[in-house]
C-alpha cells in the first residue's frame, strides 16, 4: 500500500449512519412532496370556488348587485364591480374614512330588525353569515338570524372534513331543506377546526389565515341593519300571499322555520334570492 493511501473499510457503524441519513432525507423529501400536493389541490380548490362564486355573481340581477354603500344611504346609486369583496375595491378606504365619524356619532342600536335578532359582537356576510372573532383568536361561522329562520332545521346536511381550507365566497356547508339544496358561502378564508354541536350558536369553527383576519369585506351590524331592512323588504315581496305574510308580519315574531310556510314551488326561488345563488 502507498504511503498517506488508506483502505476505507465498511463496517456496521457506517451502515446504521447512512441507514439513518437517508431515512431522514426520505422523510424531508415526502413531507415537501405532501406540503406541495396540498398547496397546489387547495390552489386549485380556491380558484374553483372563486370562477364559481364570480359566474353567480354576474347572474345576479342588477338590483341585487348593489354597493353596500348605496344600502346604507351614503351614496344614492352604486353598483358592485367586485363581487361584494371590499378587499379589492379601490373606493373602499375612502368610504370607510368618510363613514368613521357618522358611524361614531351613531346613537346605539337594537339588535333586532324586522324581528330578526342582529347581534352586535360579529360581522355579517351578504349570503347570510356571519363571523365572530373569539378570545382565542379562532373565527366563528353560522347563519344569521333571517338565513337560520329561512332553513329552519335542514334535512340533510353536508359539512366539510376538519382540516379543509374554506376560501371567502366559497362554499362554507350544504344544506338540504324540502328537496331543495343551499350552497351556503363562506364568509371568511381559514382552516376548518371543528363543526358546532348541539347547543352550540356557531357552526364551523375556524383558524384564520394569517395573524388576523382580513374582514373588510364584512359588515358590521350598524352596516346590516339597513341590508337586513331590505332583504326582509325582498323576501315580503317574493312571498306576497297572505300565509307567508302573516309569518313575516311587522312587529311579529318569525315562525322558526320559514321553509315550511313557503310554497314549494317558491322555496327554491327565495332560498337562490337569499343565498346568492341565482
Amino acid at each position: 500500500m502507498l504511503p498517506g493511501i488508506y483502505e476505507f473499510a465498511w463496517d456496521e457503524g457506517h451502515i446504521i449512519f447512512l441507514g439513518i441519513f437517508y431515512s431522514v432525507v426520505i422523510v424531508v423529501l415526502t413531507t415537501v412532496v405532501i406540503a406541495l400536493l396540498r398547496a397546489i389541490r387547495h390552489a386549485r380548490t380556491r380558484n374553483a370556488e372563486l370562477a364559481l362564486w364570480h359566474a353567480d355573481f354576474e347572474d345576479l340581477p342588477a338590483r341585487d348587485r348593489r354597493c353596500r354603500y348605496e344600502l346604507t344611504g351614503e351614496v344614492a346609486s352604486r353598483a358592485c364591480e367586485n363581487c361584494f369583496d371590499c378587499r379589492h375595491c379601490a373606493d373602499h378606504p375612502h368610504f370607510v374614512a368618510a363613514a368613521a365619524s357618522a358611524v361614531a356619532a351613531t346613537a346605539p342600536q337594537s339588535d333586532t330588525v324586522a324581528g330578526f335578532a342582529l347581534p352586535s359582537d360579529r360581522l355579517y356576510h351578504r349570503g347570510h353569515t356571519w363571523v365572530r372573532e373569539e378570545a382565542d383568536g379562532t373565527l366563528t361561522i353560522g347563519l344569521d338570524d333571517l338565513g337560520a329562520h329561512l332553513m329552519g332545521a335542514p334535512d340533510a346536511a353536508e359539512l366539510p372534513r376538519i382540516g379543509a381550507r374554506l376560501v371567502a365566497n366559497g362554499t362554507a356547508w350544504k344544506a338540504t331543506k324540502r328537496d331543495v339544496t343551499v350552497r351556503v358561502m363562506s364568509p371568511i378564508e381559514g382552516e376548518l377546526l371543528a363543526i358546532g354541536g348541539e347547543g352550540d350558536d356557531w357552526i364551523l369553527r375556524l383558524r384564520p389565515e394569517g395573524e388576523r383576519a382580513d374582514t373588510r369585506h364584512l359588515l358590521s351590524a350598524a352596516e346590516a341593519r339597513p341590508w337586513m331592512l331590505r332583504e326582509v323588504e325582498r323576501l315580503q315581496l317574493a312571498l306576497a300571499t297572505d300565509l307567508v305574510g302573516a309569518a313575516l308580519a311587522d312587529g311579529g315574531v318569525p315562525v322558526d322555520d320559514l321553509a315550511s310556510v313557503i310554497p314549494p314551488d317558491k322555496l327554491d326561488d327565495v332560498c337562490g334570492m337569499l343565498f346568492l345563488e341565482p
